[in-house]
């Protein structure tokens, strides 16, 4: 099949990225490894000692990030559907997170541990269709809240990815009211014409 102008003119962008460059040059596993760099240089949630759960997390960025972060003292789980290559200091659990025997492994790496981060750079698999794209995609982001509301420490953060469309006033609403803060950021490595944002929230409401 011939590649579409959409998918040449995608790749095309892509080669010329800065970030990807920058990731290739410095070892990172994507581009979103920046997002997740700037956001914790402004709000310092990755520090050593910290347990982060990361879901969704293949190709590895983030957990890359993070596990480079928290040190030999913290510890990154990471889960996804999808393979993950190896990688140093993370813990990988491929599956889905809603699932009863996933969540007894993840239990039995915290060992008792309670998670200070939950982190998610998901993003659906799209389809080309905007209103179904950004339905699924703010269903991950409620699958995401949901399992980080069920297993974060009271004080604990998560920081999930949104596309501004169709039910993200609601989402934000939502969130909210489950969470004492909530903030949005939009790193430099997130493409100007891209309608990603990052929320953040902290400080569990019972």
């Amino acid at each position: 099949m011939k590649p579409s102008k959409t998918s040449k003119q995608w790749m095309r962008e892509h080669i010329n990225d800065p970030f990807v460059q920058l990731a290739q040059k410095e070892g990172y596993r994507s581009r979103a490894a920046y997002k997740l760099l700037e956001i914790d240089a402004k709000d310092r949630l990755l520090k050593p000692g910290t347990v982060v759960v990361d879901l969704g997390a293949t190709p590895g960025g983030w957990s890359q990030v993070a596990a480079g972060k928290v040190g030999r003292s913290g510890k990154v789980i990471a889960l996804d559907l999808l393979p993950l290559d190896p990688l140093a200091g993370v813990e990988f659990i491929q599956g889905d997170f809603r699932d009863d025997a996933v969540l007894k492994q993840l239990e039995g790496l915290l060992q008792g541990k309670p998670v200070d981060l939950v982190i998610s750079d998901m993003a659906p698999n799209i389809c080309g269709i905007a209103s179904a794209d950004q339905a699924r995609a703010m269903h991950l982001a409620e699958l995401a809240m949901e399992f980080a509301l069920e297993h974060l420490k009271p004080a604990g953060s998560f920081l999930v990815k949104v596309f501004q469309g169709e039910g993200f006033e609601a989402f934000y609403k939502l969130m909210r009211s489950r969470f004492a803060k909530v903030a949005t950021r939009k790193p430099k490595a997130s493409r100007d014409r891209s309608s990603e944002l990052y929320l953040l929230a902290s400080g569990k409401l019972e």
